[in-house]
């Protein structure tokens, strides 16, 4: 193939090669900080390998998840703080494995903008190394996608995809085992989490506040973008234990849907989640959208978690050692409620 002197390049057509292979050096580091038993997490090959006969399983099946992280990205995009929506991405996968029982093992992104800005890339993957550090799963590969003309300058979206394994015996949810007076039992969470971000930007445009003015619910300090930025919380490390010991009969992870679409996808038919609306205190924040936005209290427990970040169903005899467990390692959590008949 011969060289053109007046000919195009890729550069010209607004994709800067150079820039990718830049990220590329720049977050290899952070891949191999994520290393665990089965994957060595190195970034370069077509593809990754995972042992799970180094990870310890012996008659495993393999659960993958995928999702994104919304219209929060709005946020940070507009605020250039990027710093924690990585690990919001990872959060959003590893929580629906705990779902189904499993322990997150791999991980995967896939990063797309108009024109590739390395700094935010690098602070984006840089959350997402931390978010899979919390998660104790290996960030095993991506893809960055530099694509002019179909984002705004500025803009980028992410997905994410993960994979983990559980043992045959321990798929959730158990629904043979669920009955009526099994205990709910709640997670705190760290606010909205991930969900419900197009409202929560039409409260904030509301309220009249800047994203750099003080979080009027925050009594830290915090601006109204870093406390609405605050990442999902990872589960994965306080709740593993209990999944392999027996002890949960299903879990939802309280996404878009909030506590009214969720609950039922981990519960048998024939039972339904029954709420003490009283039993907890969900942060701030929450009052703060439903007072500014004049939500009624039923759009708030659909679109957002309250506060209730994982649901947990547990037999009411493991129930003292669930919830001690769960405090001791950090965790706050609390009963919500109990399955009744339907």
């Amino acid at each position: 193939m011969s060289d053109r002197p007046n000919g195009l390049t890729y550069a010209q057509a607004g994709v800067d090669i150079d820039a990718g292979a830049a990220l590329v050096e720049r977050i290899k580091p952070l891949a191999r900080s994520t290393r665990r038993p089965g994957a060595e997490a190195s970034l370069g090959g077509f593809g990754a390998l995972f042992d799970l006969k180094a990870a310890g399983y012996g008659d495993p099946l393999l659960v993958t998840t995928t999702d994104g992280v919304g219209t929060k990205l709005k946020v940070a995009i507009e605020t250039g703080l990027h710093d924690t929506v990585g690990v919001d991405l990872v959060a959003m996968c590893v929580n629906d494995l705990l779902a189904q029982g499993a322990e997150p093992l791999m991980f995967l992104d896939y990063y797309a903008t108009g024109k590739l800005d390395v700094e935010a890339a690098a602070a984006v993957v840089a959350g997402i190394a931390e978010g899979c550090r919390q998660a104790g799963c290996a960030l095993v590969g991506g893809e960055t996608a530099e694509m002019p003309g179909m984002y705004a300058a500025g803009d980028y979206d992410m997905a994410g995809f993960c994979v983990g394994a559980v043992e045959r015996d321990k798929v959730l949810p158990r629904m043979d085992r669920q009955k009526p007076g099994d205990i709910l039992v709640g997670l705190g969470s760290s606010g909205p989490h991930s969900n419900g971000y197009s409202l929560v930007r039409r409260i904030v445009e509301r309220s009249g506040l800047a994203w750099e003015a003080a979080a009027p619910f925050d009594d830290d300090g915090a601006s109204l973008a870093e406390a609405l930025l605050a990442p999902t919380r990872i589960y994965v490390k306080t709740v593993l234990p209990h999944l392999k010991g027996g002890r949960i009969e299903g879990l939802a992870h309280i996404t878009g849907g909030g506590l009214v679409e969720n609950p039922p996808r981990a519960i048998a038919e024939g039972l339904v989640a029954r709420f003490d609306w009283n039993a907890w205190v969900p942060p701030p924040v929450f009052g703060w959208m439903q007072e500014v936005g004049g939500v009624s209290e039923f759009e708030m427990r659909r679109t957002f978690n309250c506060g209730v970040g994982l649901m947990l169903i547990v037999d009411p005899h493991d129930l003292p050692d669930v919830l001690e467990g769960l405090v001791r390692d950090g965790e706050d959590a609390f009963v919500v409620g109990e399955l009744a008949r339907a």
